[in-house]
């Protein structure tokens, strides 16, 4: 019988809590070893209906199985590759594989006695689904997540769906949830997952003392050079094209392989996670021409085989284990305390996975070494996810909603005081919730597309109006007819500058927009009254700044003149001919398409 860590014991008190008010799909973040399988078996032991608990791979659902289990209840296994396909108790383990091909087994029927505990509530269909390692399910209706979710629910319209995993995002998707109990909003678009309602970071089980401390060697002595290949949809990269570069970069494998030996004197267990099939060959030839015993396992390892060659490598009758693709999930050997990465990757998950292979608790072992041969350099306690980082000079501000007061955090600049000097939100990604458990999105925009029919702010990247569903006139439509039209100047902006200036009704702001060939056109803003002021934050300010939503309230003309490095200048600036001068009509800004701007030199 286990005992929950507090930890542990709040994650399953935060899935209750959620499922007591929200019917939205959950999802619970917890680092590899933090133990998530006796969070399932907690939650499975105190659902009131059937539950069925879904792995991808055979490992996780034994794995599952068998913690439930030691807590002295009895639970069926659907999994073909664990030659078992019971599912009439009133809990179920199962991969997703074999439960999907078989979905006539989960029609709601009554159980096969065992004892009235455990049968008293499973002669319906589920109530609860718990996928493992969540962060696989893809948004597509026809993948076999959502055929059996889809199956559930037609027994069951209520079915609540929990989801677990140490890496909640997807290469190409970003965050697998919308919300965040934080109260942050993670993704505007379609998600299978509703709000992320607990999450443990990997620092905190570090610094604990539940994992083992990671220690990254970034820069080996002789590494890959994979920064010529191009990666497919789902962050790796084709076969061919790997051996064709590592046949290209022959000499460097037993370099590193020397390297490795002896990094690995003073090591109890090593994993080496190669980059194709023929690669790992190498590798294992390499070892072996060095007297050491090493382990290969690929996708065509026979079953048998494979789990021969694992229990060698727990024994630890075998010191190495070099695999391709197939060890990254659902593999425990708490004593491995050196992973060794020869393959590049997108995914910052698959990275993740991959050295979280290490850091689970073991006697004698003190810290676990990381050498990447890849050049994948990802943060392991604080992946990029989300927006990509724009440019290198980057890194994450906190920029208060002057809506709602949310901190959020985006891309963007600092001074060397820390001050926010620029950032690269567009949207607070905050939300409210009220007693009754109603969410609602906070809407500000720290930059927008106005609606022209309704006002409303956009998306800088919308189609159409979300208020009155208007069409929105595209960038690359407005410049193509500005520039047919012979009283039209459309200039590709390079650069403003501002200058102080008198009119008719006194002091103003003299705005140039200047092109990179060398044309100019002028924009004015009076700066007589209280009301003209406010106009100019208006009409100039919210648009120019680089760090919307931290822009000062103006009230002099020299202050706008000091901060004249904060505006930005927009992409395109549109005129027409008034008379005998040209009037500013229209300004571009955060531009993406057909045409050329002043910074792209294609």
């Amino acid at each position: 019988m286990f005992v929950l860590r507090p930890y542990q014991t709040d994650a399953v008190n935060a899935v209750i809590q959620h499922f007591r008010k929200h019917p939205d799909p959950a999802v619970v973040v917890l680092p590899t070893g933090a133990g998530k399988s006796l969070v399932i078996a907690e939650l499975a032991r105190k659902a009131r209906g059937r539950v069925l608990v879904l792995a991808h791979v055979k490992e996780l659902v034994e794995q599952n199985h068998g913690k439930y289990e030691s807590w002295g209840l009895t639970a069926d296994i659907f999994a073909a590759g664990l030659d078992r396909k019971d599912a009439k108790a009133q809990v179920v383990f199962g991969s997703v594989q074999s439960v999907a091909r078989n979905l006539t087994a989960f029609e709601p029927a009554a159980p096969a006695a065992s004892s009235p505990v455990e049968t008293a509530s499973a002669t319906g269909g589920f109530s609860l689904l718990i996928i493992d390692e969540c962060h696989r399910v893809s948004l597509d209706d026809e993948s076999q997540y959502h055929q059996v979710i889809d199956h559930l629910k037609i027994a069951n319209p209520a079915l609540k769906i929990l989801g677990l995993t140490a890496t909640p995002y997807r290469l190409g998707l970003g965050w697998i949830y919308r919300r965040h109990y934080h109260g942050m909003v993670r993704s505007q678009g379609e998600r299978l997952f509703g709000d992320c309602v607990f999450e443990l970071p990997l620092r905190f089980m570090v610094k604990n003392g539940y994992l083992t401390p990671p220690l990254l060697v970034d820069a080996p002595i002789v590494h890959y050079d994979f920064s010529q290949l191009v990666p497919r949809g789902n962050g790796l990269f084709s076969e061919a094209d790997l051996n064709g570069e590592l046949k290209r970069q022959q000499r460097v494998t037993p370099h590193i392989i020397n390297q490795v030996l002896e990094y690995a004197k003073d090591r109890q267990g090593v994993m080496v996670f190669a980059a194709t099939v023929e690669h790992a060959r190498e590798i294992q030839g390499l070892l072996a021409a060095k007297a050491q015993h090493a382990a290969l396992i690929t996708g065509e390892t026979p079953g048998p085989e494979r789990d021969a060659l694992i229990h060698g490598f727990k024994a630890r009758d075998i010191k190495f284990l070099v695999n391709v693709s197939v060890l990254t999930t659902g593999f425990d050997a708490p004593h491995v305390d050196l992973i060794v990465m020869l393959r590049p990757t997108e995914s910052v998950s698959l990275y993740q996975q991959i050295v979280g292979r290490g850091l689970r608790l073991s006697p004698g072992k003190t810290d676990c070494l990381v050498l990447d041969y890849a050049g994948n350099n990802f943060n392991l306690f604080a992946p990029e996810v989300g927006e990509p980082r724009p440019h290198a000079g980057t890194e994450p501000v906190q920029v208060p909603c002057p809506a709602c007061g949310f901190a959020n955090t985006f891309w963007g600049k600092t001074d060397e005081d820390g001050k926010v000097i620029e950032h690269y939100g567009r949207r607070c990604q905050g939300f409210f919730e009220d007693e009754e458990g109603a969410r609602e999105e906070c809407d500000y925009r720290f930059r927008a597309k106005i609606c022209p029919g309704c006002g409303s702010e956009n998306d800088i990247a919308a189609r159409r109006c979300h208020e009155c569903d208007q069409l929105l006139v595209d960038p690359d439509d407005k410049l193509k007819a500005a520039l047919n039209l012979k009283d039209c100047m459309v200039i590709r902006a390079a650069g403003l500058t501002l200058a102080a200036g008198r009119g008719k009704q006194g002091e103003r702001l003299e705005v140039t927009y200047h092109d990179e060939d060398g044309l100019t056109l002028m924009e004015y803003f009076s700066f007589h009254s209280p009301g003209a002021r406010r106009l100019f934050q208006r009409a100039f300010v919210r648009h120019h700044w680089r760090a919307p939503g931290l822009e000062p309230e103006f009230t002099t003309l020299d202050s706008v003149l000091a901060a004249q490095a904060q505006f930005r200048h927009p992409d395109f600036v549109i005129a027409r001919k008034s008379g005998r001068f040209w009037q500013v009509k229209e300004k571009i800004f955060d531009y993406d398409g057909r045409y050329r701007t002043a910074n792209d030199l294609g």
